[in-house]
């Protein structure tokens, strides 16, 4: 099993948008090596943006009980509730990075998980936040899994 990482929404949302073969096959890639890896991490935030943002952006492609069934289906990944210390830690990567706190409580929820990496493209592909690499799933595959931080 490689180390864990944590999969933003934006890859679960282009994972589901049909707009975008590319990106869309490219989020699935990455995907299925973290159930194959056993290695995929994210948290209850993550996946009510999903719930939120797919019925808005795809109310006919994504209907409510297919967002709501993958929503299940992540539950085996043990998805990570804000607690008062993930809070705490995101309030000081916001101050410290100049981070939104949406971001911030991203990196602070995988901290808590013990995720060496975020799977987004919504920050810095490649930056390091407090131990936690940033990669962008759209410029790299997921075989960077098995490559240690610089």
């Amino acid at each position: 099993m490689s180390k864990p990482v944590f999969v933003d929404t934006s890859v679960l949302l282009h994972s589901v948008d049909d707009r975008d073969i590319s990106k869309r096959d490219q989020a699935r890639r990455w995907i299925a090596a973290c159930w194959q890896q056993r290695c995929g991490r994210l948290s209850q935030q993550v996946l009510n943006e999903f719930y939120l943002q797919a019925r808005q952006r795809f109310p006919s492609a994504v209907a409510a009980g297919d967002a709501r069934a993958e929503i299940r289906r992540y539950q085996n990944w043990r998805p990570w509730a804000t607690d008062h210390t993930t809070a705490e830690t995101a309030w000081a990567i916001e101050s410290r990075y100049g981070l939104g706190f949406w971001d911030a409580l991203v990196i602070s929820s995988a901290l808590q998980l013990g995720c060496s990496s975020v799977l987004t493209d919504a920050l810095p592909h490649l930056e390091l936040i407090d131990g936690v690499r940033i990669l962008n799933p759209f410029l790299v595959g997921p075989d960077v899994l098995d490559t240690p931080p610089p």
